[in-house]
């Protein structure tokens, strides 16, 4: 039986195809296919591979999706330089067999010793439908949200073996991060300038305050450490329709790190809630996430406790909003989105006082 490599989609045939099956234990043979770009994403690119078998088997998948290095140069070297790639590779390959979050299955991934070069095959998760951080999320499902960030969090809560693994940011065995105070502060002055005419006063405050204050930002007080995933909003989720699928599923793992939980819960309610809905709201979804913290075996974290890390969670959206802005291919929607991203989380900063931790 034939292994399979890594290769872009433009190389990927029928025969590589069969291999990927064949290695996961599904004895069949593809005879054909159709491939087509799925989603939007920044840093990497999906394709759904549509297939037909010469030789057909009953767990044969009717179709696969792709993920592999972005073909856009900058973005592209942002997922290098920032370890994006082999983060997921290795997440499929050694975190998500624990994690009790809901994730697609993975019918094989690998990457080179660079992290430059990679493939992620999954799951078809179709007739779900990828979340889109401009529409935001129902209440309904922003429950369904909490519940799966507290299944991730505990899964790892309290892992100190994560800190022995140097592709977990966060960790005590990675390296040195790229992303240094003279790096953040550039892009956001470059980020200032080019978004100029669509930035608000107190968006503005609060970006000077933390690219001002990096020093505290990284040296802040965090609670009990897990494996957050640091990207949680709705573009990286699939949610279930009327045609079917999984009520939710969360993909794209090249960020998480070894960090507070909660940052995770800030990031996705400030941002796919309006600030309305969120405010109406908030003490329950933060309860229904303790709830089901506890449920699964988490002990000694109130709400005090949570209520305190929740507070600061959205700078990490804030963060992530004006930085990947300056780092990835510019289009028209990701320039909505990051737009978004940025305002919901300053309205988060500001009604919690978070800048405060700072000082």
């Amino acid at each position: 039986m034939t292994k399979p490599d890594i290769r872009r989609p433009a190389a990927i045939d029928a025969a590589w195809l069969t291999a990927v099956l064949q290695d996961a234990g599904v004895d069949a043979v593809v005879k054909s296919f159709e491939a087509k770009n799925v989603g939007t994403g920044q840093i990497g690119e999906s394709v759904r591979f549509r297939l037909t078998y010469d030789r057909d088997a009953a767990d044969a998948p009717r179709s696969l999706v792709g993920k592999f290095p972005s073909p856009d140069d900058t973005s592209r070297g942002t997922g290098i330089m920032l370890g994006n790639y082999l983060r997921e590779v290795r997440f499929y390959q050694q975190l998500a067999p624990k994690a009790l979050v809901r994730t697609p299955r993975c019918w094989f991934t690998d990457t080179d010793a660079t992290g430059g070069e990679f493939v992620l095959m999954m799951e078809d998760l179709s007739p779900a439908e990828q979340g889109d951080q401009l529409k935001g999320v129902s209440l309904e499902q922003a429950r369904l949200v909490v519940e799966q960030a507290a299944r991730l969090h505990a899964s790892f809560w309290g892992d100190t073996g994560l800190d022995e693994l140097s592709w977990v940011q966060g960790s005590k065995a990675a390296p040195t991060s790229a992303v240094t105070p003279d790096l953040v502060s550039g892009l956001w002055q470059g980020f200032r300038v080019r978004y100029a005419e669509r930035l608000k006063p107190h968006w503005i405050e609060v970006g000077e305050a933390i690219t001002g204050r990096w020093s505290q930002f990284g040296e802040r007080e965090q609670g009990p450490r897990t494996l957050a995933h640091h990207d949680f909003r709705p573009d990286n989720m699939m949610f279930g329709t009327p045609a079917g699928g999984h009520p939710v599923t969360v993909l794209d793992w090249q960020s998480f790190s070894y960090a507070a939980g909660a940052t995770d819960v800030a990031y996705f309610l400030a941002g796919a809630l309006t600030p309305d809905v969120r405010r109406a709201n908030e003490a329950e979804l933060l309860a229904l996430y303790l709830a089901e913290l506890s449920r699964l075996g988490v002990t000694g974290y109130s709400m005090d406790d949570l209520r305190r890390d929740y507070s600061v969670g959205a700078f990490q959206l804030f963060l992530t909003a004006f930085f990947a802005s300056m780092v990835v291919v510019q289009t028209p929607r990701g320039d909505d989105m990051f737009m978004q991203m940025l305002g919901s989380a300053a309205d988060h900063i500001v009604d919690h006082n978070a800048l405060a931790a700072l000082s």
